[in-house]
């Protein structure tokens, strides 16, 4: 049994690992930390979990990399950007495991990582010590893994068959994303654009052509396919409380058929457990993924503009956060990869 730690359980993405780490039989959680109600019972600010005698006794503490380090086998930092690039320091020196949710450790350029993330990198020395893994791809090298974006991983999965074809199917010119999200994605820290009566019965864009999570696609694109372009990617939040609904556009290669579009899907991901690929003519939804670690995929063309359409689904909250970090430290501990995360959708 390994004893997990968590580094910043009140937020969404914490709370989540909870809930799916509760299920998992392979771990137990053994401590919980935080910046703020240091020293309270974690039961006294969740009533909810007071139900569950296991975590009675759990207090959130403040963060202590050797006390971390003396009890617990691997950490998870569910923080904001730029507390895991000040905290994680004594860990990645001890080659300590850690998976990050953050956005501290995605990008390995200093230049880019301070041009979209709008902070210092501090940490510039360490970046090189993080490995991005998208789960359904990629195994760990180190003992540090950067968990990818929400949006990073719905716009993955989307377009991974068209980037990692040994044939040319797409015009890569010609890439197109529209990416939504649910309020939850803007985290639990209220603003303006969160506010309800800014969000209810509304839909509203955000960050054109700025998004931090642009670069971290684009670099992953590029290491599958070096002809790779910049893609026009926008972002929108909408009033659900979970999930993510990406619809791709890209002009086909001259003499590339449907057909083989579609054969490239199935190819890629029937051997692929958390994502599946729907029969033509009929395209997911939010509803089919809700609380669930599942990426479903969904493929149309159109022959008159010769654009094929791609709209993938995700829950922001598992598949774009807490649910990939468990996959990825599954695949760390070579742990069954469903282990936790054999989930059903909430109705």
């Amino acid at each position: 049994m390994k004893k997990i730690a968590i580094v910043g359980i009140s937020g969404y993405s914490g709370l989540e690992l909870l809930r799916l780490l509760h299920g998992h039989s392979e771990v137990e959680i053994d401590g919980v930390y935080g910046t703020s109600n240091i020293g309270t019972s974690l039961t006294s600010i969740f009533p909810k979990l007071a139900f569950f005698p296991e975590y009675a006794s759990l207090t959130i503490k403040a963060f202590s990399a050797s006390e971390i380090m003396a009890t617990s086998d691997l950490v998870f930092f569910a923080t904001p950007a730029g507390i895991a690039s000040e905290l994680a320091r004594e860990l990645i020196l001890a080659d300590f495991p850690v998976i990050d949710l953050s956005g501290d450790f995605r990008l390995q350029d200093v230049n880019q990582y301070e041009k979209w993330y709008k902070k210092s990198a501090i940490h510039s020395d360490l970046l090189s010590k993080a490995d991005y893994l998208l789960a359904d791809f990629d195994t760990p090298q180190q003992n540090y893994i950067s968990n990818p974006g929400c949006y990073a991983t719905g716009t993955l999965l989307s377009l991974a068959p068209l980037y990692q074809s040994k044939v040319d199917l797409i015009a890569y010119d010609s890439v197109i994303v529209d990416a939504k999200s649910g309020l939850s994605g803007a985290g639990k820290k209220l603003t303006d654009s969160s506010h309800f009566v800014n969000v209810n019965e509304n839909v509203s864009m955000y960050k054109l052509n700025q998004h931090q999570h642009i670069p971290e696609i684009f670099n992953k694109l590029k290491s599958w396919q070096n002809q790779t372009l910049p893609i026009q990617f926008t972002t929108s939040l909408i009033p659900v409380n979970r999930g993510i609904f990406v619809s791709s556009y890209a002009k086909l290669a001259k003499n590339i058929t449907f057909e083989q579009v579609v054969s490239a899907y199935h190819e890629l991901y029937d051997d692929k457990y958390f994502v599946r690929v729907f029969d033509q003519g009929h395209l997911p939804d939010l509803h089919q993924v809700v609380g669930t670690n599942f990426t479903d995929i969904g493929l149309d063309y159109n022959p008159l503009t010769n654009t094929l359409t791609v709209v993938t689904v995700i829950d922001n909250l598992v598949k774009g956060a807490a649910g990939q970090a468990i996959q990825n430290m599954n695949h760390f501990f070579g742990f069954d990869e469903k282990a936790g995360l054999d989930l059903v959708p909430i109705f």
